[in-house]
């Protein structure tokens, strides 16, 4: 693939939040450990310890989650034991079918920081981890995907955490794909739930690049974060922190993502996620029968830790609590979320990562890539606007440029002659005559415009194919990345991820415009 990169303010496609943030912009460095440098990680390594027993317990939990998995990842599985050994983490939810295609950046992205940082510390270990959202609740947001232009969408009634959820229903979706994929054949109709079937296809895909993938919903993780549930159901400590946080970075213009809740867990059990909200007479569960008193809510919390499903803000948490984690892989909206949080994990005695923005991209197929060429438009300038796109175009395949300059300055130069006779018979003439010169030249402004439109109309052929191009790369007016799958290339193309993992720097924040070699 060729790569042409261009900065992320030039896209005009991300907000000035995140903008600033991968900028460095000093307003924000308060809200954030160290800057997503490859040096800067030197002083994460100097620092970061973490518990045999965590480790212990970590590596048993993935033990038995990778049981079903083929090959068993035992070499880097037994790194985690290792008190050298970091993970670098992504996160994400069960898109089924790896959903749009910036879930591979993530992991693309995840991989190549782990060989990026074992190339600069030897003396280290990294291992690539991708958090599963399987207790998310929000089946609606990964029930479909996009394959060339159709959307397939999973149909069904299971309710509660999606990670819990029965795959197969799936086969409608398998039977009805243009071409067979053995991938996610072998996902969803060999594994009963969707957390096992997404740990099977992200292993398939990434499993020689060291990912491992980690279902935090289990008893043993949850019992690391006992102390973490009790301060934020009864101290409130999340809202109160974050809140603070928001409130400082409100202040420096910038609009928060995310909103605290008072209670920011969920209960979590069978076909239920539901939120836990106090009471005058204690606490309950929304949509349930579900009530509890102070005394039993504690005695749950010891007993029962699994039940209790850390919202938006806490997963974090959670997700630096139970890994040895350096750094978080995030796409804009994440990142920016996580800046909330620091003075909370420093309330809670927790180490806050390196937050790195994941890689950004834009595939252009050889037809189009030809189209284009023929058209004379850079991939750059696919991000103008429509309508500044079309002025581009006609300017670049016109003859004699449609422009009224010229005009311009001969009326500047006729009106700069009447001023000077009137000022020599009545000075108070100036100001009519140049009202009057600014009527001609808004004039002319609207002759140029017809002209420039007369011209678009003789260039209508040219327009529409570059449209038409521009909505493919761009679908729905957005980036492809959000909607299209990867298998819109990887099935014409079988070294697609291998040709990412080749072009993708996780330390490059620039966005990637990657044209399919002739």
């Amino acid at each position: 693939m060729n790569v042409t990169k261009i900065n992320l303010t030039d896209t005009k496609q991300f907000n000035t939040f995140f903008t600033d943030y991968i900028t460095h912009h000093p307003s924000l460095s308060p809200f954030y450990t160290h800057y997503p440098s490859i040096e800067n990680f030197a002083k994460l390594l100097e620092k970061k310890r973490f518990a045999k027993a965590k480790r212990e317990v970590l590596h048993e939990v993935l033990s038995e989650q990778y049981t079903s998995v083929a090959p068993f990842p035992e070499k880097q599985l037994a790194l985690l034991l290792e008190e050298n050994t970091f993970t670098v983490t992504t996160g994400h939810q069960l898109n089924i079918f790896s959903g749009p295609l910036y879930l591979i950046y993530k992991l693309v992205t995840t991989v190549n920081l782990a060989k990026a940082l074992k190339q600069k510390y030897p003396a280290y270990n990294f291992v690539p981890v991708y958090w599963m959202a399987t207790e998310d609740h929000d089946f609606e947001e990964i029930s479909y995907f996009y394959l060339f232009g159709k959307k397939y969408t999973w149909e069904s009634q299971q309710t509660g955490a999606v990670g819990r959820m029965q795959t197969q229903e799936l086969k409608q979706i398998l039977d009805e794909l243009p071409e067979k994929t053995a991938l996610f054949e072998k996902a969803y109709l060999e594994h009963k739930t969707l957390a096992d079937a997404t740990r099977c296809w992200a292993h398939e895909l990434f499993g020689e690049q060291g990912l491992l993938c980690i279902d935090a919903d289990d008893a043993r993780l949850k019992a690391q974060f006992r102390e973490v549930i009790r301060q934020d159901i009864f101290e409130h400590t999340t809202y109160h922190k974050v809140t603070q946080t928001s409130n400082e970075l409100t202040e420096l213009g910038y609009e928060t993502q995310v909103n605290p809740r008072q209670i920011n867990f969920f209960y979590l059990d069978k076909g239920v996620r539901e939120r836990i909200v106090s009471t005058d007479n204690g606490f309950e569960v929304l949509n349930t029968d579900l009530k509890f008193s102070r005394q039993e809510l504690e005695k749950l919390i010891e007993t029962h830790p699994e039940r209790f499903s850390p919202n938006v803000l806490l997963r974090p948490v959670f997700q630096e609590t139970i890994l040895p984690n350096l750094a978080y892989i995030g796409g804009p909206a994440e990142l920016i979320y996580w800046l909330q949080l620091k003075e909370l994990f420093g309330t809670l005695q927790v180490d806050f990562p390196l937050l790195m923005p994941r890689n950004f991209a834009l595939i252009i197929g050889k037809t189009y890539h030809k189209k284009l060429e023929k058209l004379g438009i850079t991939p750059e300038e696919l991000f103008t606007e429509e309508t500044a796109l079309k002025r581009v175009f006609v300017e670049k395949n016109v003859t004699d440029p449609v422009t009224v300059d010229e005009e311009q300055q001969l009326i500047t130069k006729a009106f700069d002659l009447l001023v000077a006779k009137a000022l020599q018979l009545d000075k108070t003439l100036e100001g009519f005559i140049r009202a009057e010169q600014q009527k001609a030249v808004k004039s002319l402004e609207n002759v140029e415009k017809r002209l420039k439109k007369a011209e678009e109309k003789n260039q209508e052929t040219g327009i529409t194919q570059l449209l038409n191009v521009k909505a493919k790369l761009f679908p729905n007016g957005g980036l492809q990345e959000r909607t299209d799958n990867f298998l819109n290339f990887c099935l014409n193309n079988p070294q697609f991820i291998d040709n990412l993992l080749e072009v993708f720097d996780p330390f490059d924040y620039r966005f990637q415009m990657l044209t399919e070699d002739e």
